[in-house]
């Protein structure tokens, strides 16, 4: 398996970890008011993470040089600095709005760097 799917399905779990935790708060809590941040933190941290990995350990040819260690890059920094961030937001804190909100270009720019990985011919 190549060296970054095993780099994305790291990563998958200790997100996963982290949304999983942050739903247990929840529940104990009774405070519901970071679903948003638990939902982007599980979906994007854990279930696209994974798929992303797959996607790779199916493809080896596709998971070497180094666009695909760029998209990774811009896509973990985006969504751990959104899901960061929009935890902090629904919890009050108005004033990251602009960081969710460019935390998520940059999680988008992740997701389109992944399609062209995705499109782009395969080297022998």
């Amino acid at each position: 398996m190549p060296a970054m799917s095993h780099l994305y399905f790291r990563t998958a779990i200790v997100l996963l970890i982290v949304g999983i935790s942050l739903g247990i708060h929840m529940s104990i809590s009774g405070n519901h008011a970071f679903v948003g941040a638990h939902a982007h933190i599980n979906l994007l941290g854990w279930v696209t993470s994974a798929l992303f990995g797959t996607y790779l350990a199916l493809n080896p040819a596709k998971a070497q040089g180094l666009l695909p260690r760029v998209q990774y890059g811009i896509y973990i920094v985006g969504v751990i600095v959104m899901g960061a961030s929009l935890y902090l937001l629904l919890g009050g804190n108005t004033s990251v709005e602009p960081i969710v909100a460019v935390s998520s270009l940059v999680t988008f720019a992740g997701v389109l760097l992944f399609a062209v990985m995705m499109f782009m011919p395969s080297r022998r």
